[in-house]
């Protein structure tokens, strides 16, 4: 294949693939990272050994090369461990190639993350990691450089040496001279509003870490919070948006008759469901069958899932809804909200919205299924148990985790929260509603608050427990994750 063709062959060429660079040639084994008909990266060899190609193809092929070219020359120039560049090359009309060392056996800090994220807060594998990744990026500040698209997926560990790749997002201030403060702490917030927002009150003592590799600069604790803030509400609009679009983490499909979102990775599997999730709600177990919506518990390939499908009661329900999004689509964005935020729901794997003439009908929405009993289940309905100290820690830590980024559920029902493991989860989210600051937010909070201890008689211990011991909407902390 030409490399020019690349443009046209979707977002997975088929493999074997072998491509054209000039007088050389490469043969492609597996992608890593496609955006389509722009940028290809995966595993090749080229004259007997693998390598990691970097194919740039399109209008801003050009740009995008000189980018990826000069960000990895910074790097290499600057004394970093980073993969070797051992081959280039742009050709008008074609493209543009990079190829580089590749790091047999190589684990991401962001893999090395996945596996500590559910411990407690800064544990010390937790702090093992973070501390490793603020090291590397102190020590790429030192030299006058940082990394515009700086993640843990960008750090990979390697024979016991950290390696800084991706040098299209690298650029320079000053090579060779620190960074300036501003720079840094800039470059620090986009780090750090990437971490759960319950890691903030730890944010000092992983500071340490980058002061003991690079002391150039002190960092204001305050100044840093305030650009986390505004990178957490920006990558927070991002991935709602990247929710409802078609794009790398999401396939989103527009039919006269319907939308369909699905996550990516779940396409393929999750097929014959989105075909027709009425067939599979049929020979489900069926968990709620009412007026306004019906719920089974469905198998795909052997693994359990959960559809919910929204009904229309009527001509007179269907004309107050047919304008708003649909209560799948509701449910669907609000899932990826507090997915993204780190506050636990089960997962969100696709939703599909009937339409008419644009206007909506109803829909299905498709999460993970999980096996947890409710709140009724854990503590019964009279309340004569109080929490366990890991029960109360759950709880205050989800009402604190709801106020801090200005959540309301809307029906805190004993059986919308799942226990499962250590960790509450909320679910039925056709209610739920990011707020603005202000008192209509400190109500809402109220009014969970108020249903939430409802769920049990008044006088019991219980309810008397949570009555003294969950937080008041009278102060709220300052959200993070929105405007």
């Amino acid at each position: 294949m030409k490399l020019a063709e690349l443009q046209h062959a979707g977002r997975a060429p088929a493999l074997p693939l072998s491509v054209d660079l000039g007088a050389d040639s490469l043969e492609v084994s597996a992608w890593l990272r496609v955006l389509p008909g722009q940028r290809y990266v995966g595993l090749a060899q080229r004259q007997g050994r693998a390598v990691l190609a970097k194919l740039l193809v399109g209008a801003k092929a050009e740009r995008h090369f000189a980018r990826e070219r000069d960000g990895a020359a910074l790097l290499a120039a600057s004394g970093l461990d980073t993969p070797a560049l051992l081959a280039e090359g742009f050709e008008a009309g074609q493209g543009g190639w990079l190829l580089f060392e590749f790091l047999d056996g190589a684990q991401s800090l962001w893999d090395a993350w996945r596996a500590v994220e559910h411990q407690a807060p800064l544990s010390d594998a937790q702090q093992a990691v973070l501390g490793e990744a603020l090291a590397a990026i102190a020590r790429l500040h030192a030299q006058g450089l940082w990394q515009s698209d700086l993640h843990l997926d960008n750090l990979l560990r390697h024979d016991g040496r950290l390696f800084l790749i991706d040098g299209g997002g690298v650029q320079a201030e000053t090579p060779g001279q620190p960074l300036s403060r501003a720079r840094a702490l800039e470059n620090l917030g986009v780090f750090f509003a990437q971490l759960p927002a319950r890691l903030e009150p730890f944010f000092e003592e992983l500071l340490v870490h980058y002061l003991l590799a690079n002391g150039e600069h002190a960092l204001p604790l305050e100044a840093l919070l305030k650009d986390v803030a505004r990178v957490r509400r920006w990558r927070l609009r991002d991935y709602l948006q990247k929710a409802g679009r078609d794009c790398s983490l999401f396939s989103v499909r527009t039919e006269p008759r319907s939308l369909c979102a699905v996550r990516r990775d779940e396409q393929d599997a999750l097929a014959p469901l989105l075909a027709d999730p009425d067939a599979f709600i049929r020979a489900g177990q069926l968990l709620k069958d009412g007026g306004s919506a019906t719920v089974a518990k469905v198998e795909v390939a052997t693994r359990q899932l959960l559809v919910k499908r929204y009904n229309v009661k009527g001509l007179g329900h269907w004309l107050r809804r047919c304008l708003r999004p649909s209560r799948a689509w509701h449910s669907w964005i609000e899932g990826n909200r507090l997915e993204f935020l780190g506050i636990a729901t089960p997962r969100p794997l696709a939703c599909i919205e009937r339409r008419f003439l644009g206007l909506r009908r109803g829909g299905w929405l498709i999460n993970v299924f999980c096996e947890a009993g409710d709140l009724f289940a854990l503590f019964g309905r009279e309340g004569d148990r109080l929490p366990s100290p890991e029960e109360a820690g759950a709880i205050q830590s989800l009402f604190a985790d709801l106020a801090r980024e200005r959540i309301s559920h809307g029906d805190l029902k004993a059986t919308n929260l799942l226990w499962d493991a250590g960790h509450l989860l909320l679910i039925d989210l056709d209610a739920l509603r990011a707020h603005p600051p202000g008192a209509g937010w400190q109500r809402a909070q109220a009014a969970d608050r108020a249903r939430f201890i409802r769920n049990w008689p008044a006088d019991s211990p219980l309810a008397r427990w949570l009555e003294e011991n969950l937080p008041s909407a009278e102060a709220p902390p300052p959200a993070v994750g929105h405007d």
